[in-house]
């Protein structure tokens, strides 16, 4: 064992002092070179800031080469004609394929890392659930209890304070709440509240998986297989985090279904029950060939899929949003005279219903603009990984430009060029509940408070608690 450590931590030491050796002597115009041995995993460790110059000097598409016999080599691609290729006209051809799942294999076989006819059974029943209006209802009363109960009094506790806040901290805490409960129906975890408290078994485990992942992405595979079947490093941090969340999801599973007997016995209905888990254990196993409703590993798999879709790409696009409004005064200014007009007052009440409220939202076009445009500079899953081809990652940097059209009616863009919910068949089934969710939260914040970025950061793409997720480094607010 101590040999196996020393050996890694020799590894580890020579491809830094050969990785500083090529930054110090060869600066970004040789960012693409091929290097013998390591091939172009030295550009991949840094290229996160220059990633977009290299794809528009490569005309949108360049191939990634990775040290020798590592199994790394990739096709990264901008491109929107390849793109439209990939995800529509040619989507058979493209899976997620083997790789894909071995690498993500702790989410087992969820609607994340499946294919073919189980993909297309996964991808049939959630859109039935995601649809549901019970669903919608409860998107609906979760999102808004949470600002009311957690997001408010947080705000209002640091703003009487003259505190600074972490907001990407907030909105990781926020979205991981709102989804816990409209995943398994579970009480509150008020990981956002004002006390702030340190992250849950749960979180923490889902940050360490996520932790584990990125690092199979950049490492040999021969070297992380190594270190799983030893049991050491970042593979047993993994293991532990995959037993961990079994775990927990075995216990929701298990009073999921305590609940659902007693519900039938005491002949009640709960109209609000309409969380994903009592969904899928519900599913009509006729209407599905390959799901089984009720097996645990199917509804634990499920469960953890959306759980993570849910978690850190809608915070990651709130928190780029913020910060991209905290640059753009104008935006903020348009967005609340446009809040102004349409939330103000709804028949009279204060605090509309739910109905109300998602009607009055569906008006807020310049914001729903504003969303989309920071999603188009700064994608909140800036790679989506396929086979054949490795691969793809898009995203444009550009300046601020609206989606509204000359009329000040949005402009739709055809998936392959708007790509933050991805395209063709496997566009995201939460993007109208995703949108929902953030709308709600701009409205709340933008119509209570004003907020200032604390100078002399620097803001810059860092990897999220989980991979493709993009998060950045520094993330602090006056209120």
């Amino acid at each position: 064992m101590a040999s196996l450590m020393v050996f890694e931590a020799s590894i580890a030491i020579l491809c830094f002092i050969l990785l500083c050796f090529f930054l110090f002597m060869n600066p970004h115009d040789n960012l693409l070179r091929n290097w013998p041995v390591l091939g172009m995993l030295p550009c991949l460790l840094v290229n996160s800031i220059f990633s977009v110059e290299i794809l528009t000097s490569s005309n949108s598409t360049f191939t990634f080469k990775g040290p020798w016999y590592s199994g790394m080599d990739m096709l990264f691609t901008v491109d929107q004609a390849n793109i439209h290729h990939i995800v529509s006209s040619n989507f058979s051809n493209y899976t997620k394929g083997p790789d894909f799942r071995e690498v993500f294999d702790v989410l087992g076989d969820g609607i994340l890392t499946a294919d073919s006819e189980l993909w297309k059974n996964l991808r049939k029943a959630s859109k039935v659930m995601f649809s549901h209006q019970g669903f919608r209802r409860l998107l609906m009363s979760t999102t808004r209890r949470k600002i009311n109960d957690g997001l408010i009094p947080l705000f209002n506790h640091l703003a009487e304070e003259g505190a600074v806040v972490d907001l990407q901290d907030v909105f990781v805490r926020f979205t991981f709440d709102t989804t816990l409960v409209m995943v398994t129906g579970s009480a509150d975890p008020r990981s956002l509240c004002v006390e702030m408290p340190e992250a849950d078994e749960f979180a923490k485990a889902l940050n360490d998986v996520g932790e584990g992942v990125m690092y199979r992405h950049v490492k040999p595979k021969f070297l992380w297989k190594l270190q799983r079947w030893v049991g050491f490093g970042q593979e047993k941090k993994l293991s532990k985090a995959d037993a961990i969340l079994t775990r927990m999801c075995a216990q929701f599973i298990s009073a999921k279904r305590e609940e659902i007997i007693s519900r039938e016995h005491a002949h009640t209905a709960n109209d609000e029950a309409a969380d994903l888990l009592t969904s899928h254990m519900k599913l009509d196993a006729t209407k599905y060939d390959l799901l089984n409703p009720s097996d645990g590993k199917f509804l634990r798999d499920t469960m953890l899929s959306f759980i993570l879709a849910g978690r850190d790409a809608t915070a990651s696009a709130l928190t780029w949003f913020f910060w991209l409004l905290s640059e753009n005064p104008e935006v903020v200014t348009k967005i609340r005279q446009e809040i102004n007009t349409n939330l103000i007052k709804i028949h009279g009440q204060e605090r509309p219903s739910n109905y109300c409220y998602i009607e009055c939202l569906n008006k807020l076009v310049y914001l729903r603009g504003a969303l989309y445009e920071s999603m188009r500079l700064y994608p909140h899953v800036p790679f989506e990984r396929m086979t054949p081809g490795g691969w793809k990652q898009y995203g444009e940097k550009t300046h601020w430009n609206s989606s509204l059209g000359e009329t000040g009616g949005f402009r739709e863009e055809p998936s392959y060029k708007f790509f933050a919910f991805f395209g063709g068949p496997r566009s995201c089934l939460g993007k109208l509940l995703a949108m929902t969710l953030m709308k709600t939260a701009v409205v709340e914040i933008l119509q209570n408070y004003d907020f200032q970025l604390v100078k002399g950061q620097t803001i810059e793409p860092a990897t999220g608690p989980f991979p493709y997720i993009l998060f950045d480094k520094h993330y602090n607010f006056f209120l």
